[in-house]
């Protein structure tokens, strides 16, 4: 079932995306008088196909659901009627060939905001930026924050989740900046400003999900709370305060890894080195095998605290364009960082990944799955401006070289720069799948 609705729900983010985007091209096109052969959503094998309008416009749904196209008609596709050679796309003027080009990914624009305003109408929940707890010596620790301590800002700017400081310290390391200002209040509501150091952090540490660790923040920590009567906890003499340190010597870093660890270890014995009282106590835990799965029957000691932001119809659509703003700025920064080797290239993600993050998404709920929904139609905004042959940044290119010099690319150029584009389209698919599947198996 998990398996089939992630499935369902890749089918249903790249259908709506394709369909935007493609539809854009046509809409535009159509408006501006271009006749239209075929609207395709998917490549390969027509599963669906019915012909409407005065022009007969073929609509397809295809068999491989990974793009889609708008064939217009034009002279370098085939022999074109004396009497439609009007309405051909290469006989319309500069101006009218890049609206048609532009309204594609600008539609994916369009659709992004969309999303994000539905989604801040829906209410979003976030988790609260809380310090649970500190690890010693650690860079935060350094900074001068403590168990408790809430941030409400960072560089002046009001937060409340987690995210929202994740977010706004990357934007910081995008910008060379080797400081960030977090404001905090404590839990006597008490408010004092922290600089923290960002000269070893790197943009791969919040990509990989390393940033708490590397800050020394903990967000779950281990620390074990009620436990139950004649449970293997009871039983091994685990302690209601007890913080798990380490397993069979391997730092437990936060309270989903030791959870995972026990769940890979059912009936089996775990050394376990716990600090209870300031002091290191080793202990011999024997998880329950409960369907094949690890369980030591205690609870964690906190409960997270959540934040709910909905908005209004006016102030959701501010959020809505702001969003697409900062996402579409920040994907396309983050692209600069990986051409120039500041960011690592495992981080490209093909098919295989989308699909995973559509089934989270939609198994979390609406507000999540627009969330995604925003997020991959700004990528495809953004990466389909690239000036790279084949897509509609370098057809755009191709109407800037033609404006400068006066008069089209030679057929010629235009199919050399058209099978370096299919090259470098083709090594950047293979390497994002490579990413997928490395990240799958490992």
């Amino acid at each position: 079932m998990v398996i089939l609705q992630t499935l369902l729900a890749f089918i249903v983010v790249i259908g709506i995306l394709v369909t935007v985007h493609e539809f854009g091209h046509y809409w535009v096109a159509q408006r501006l008088g271009v006749k239209i052969l075929r609207f395709s959503i998917g490549f390969g094998k027509p599963l669906w196909s019915r012909r409407f309008g005065v022009d007969k416009t073929e609509f397809v749904i295809a068999a491989i659901p990974l793009g889609g196209y708008v064939k217009m008609l034009d002279e370098h596709e085939g022999e074109v009627s004396k009497k439609d050679l009007p309405r051909a796309f290469n006989q319309q003027s500069l101006k009218v060939r890049t609206a048609i080009v532009v309204a594609g990914p600008l539609f994916n624009f369009l659709f992004a905001i969309v999303a994000y305003t539905a989604m801040s109408m829906v209410g979003v929940t976030g988790i609260k930026a809380l310090v649970n707890d500190v690890t010693p010596q650690s860079v935060a620790e350094q900074a001068g924050f403590m168990p408790g301590d809430a941030i409400v800002s960072v560089n002046e700017q009001p937060v409340k989740s987690w995210e929202r400081v994740i977010q706004s310290t990357l934007h910081q390391l995008l910008d060379n900046k080797n400081e960030v200002s977090y404001s905090v209040q404590d839990e006597r509501g008490y408010q004092r400003d922290l600089s923290l150091n960002l000269t070893d952090f790197t943009i791969d540490d919040i990509v990989d999900k390393q940033f708490f660790n590397k800050l020394g923040i903990q967000l779950f920590p281990a620390i074990l709370g009620d436990i139950i009567p004649n449970s293997a906890a009871s039983i091994s003499g685990l302690q209601t305060g007890d913080k798990v340190i380490a397993l069979d010597k391997k730092p437990i870093e936060d309270w989903r890894a030791w959870a995972l660890y026990v769940s890979q270890h059912p009936g089996k014995e775990i050394h376990a080195e716990i600090e209870r009282n300031h002091q290191i106590v080793e202990l011999t835990l024997i998880p329950d095998n409960v369907n094949s799965k690890g369980r030591m029957g205690v609870y964690a000691n906190y409960r997270p605290e959540f934040v709910f932001e909905r908005y209004g119809l006016f102030d959701a659509l501010i959020q809505g364009v702001s969003n697409t703003w900062e996402y579409s700025v920040l994907t396309l920064r983050v692209m600069v960082k990986m051409l120039t080797l500041q960011v690592s290239y495992q981080h490209i993600s093909g098919p295989i990944s989308i699909a995973e993050y559509a089934g989270k998404s939609a198994q979390i709920g609406l507000s999540a799955f627009l969330s995604f929904l925003g997020l991959v139609s700004v990528s495809l905004g953004v990466i389909n401006l690239l000036p790279i042959p084949l897509l509609d940044g370098g057809h755009l290119l191709l109407f800037l070289i033609e404006w400068l010099k006066g008069s089209p690319v030679t057929e010629n150029t235009e199919y050399f720069l058209q099978r370096i584009g299919l090259t470098l389209l083709f090594g950047l698919m293979g390497l994002a799948i490579f990413n997928d599947l490395e990240r799958l198996f490992s």
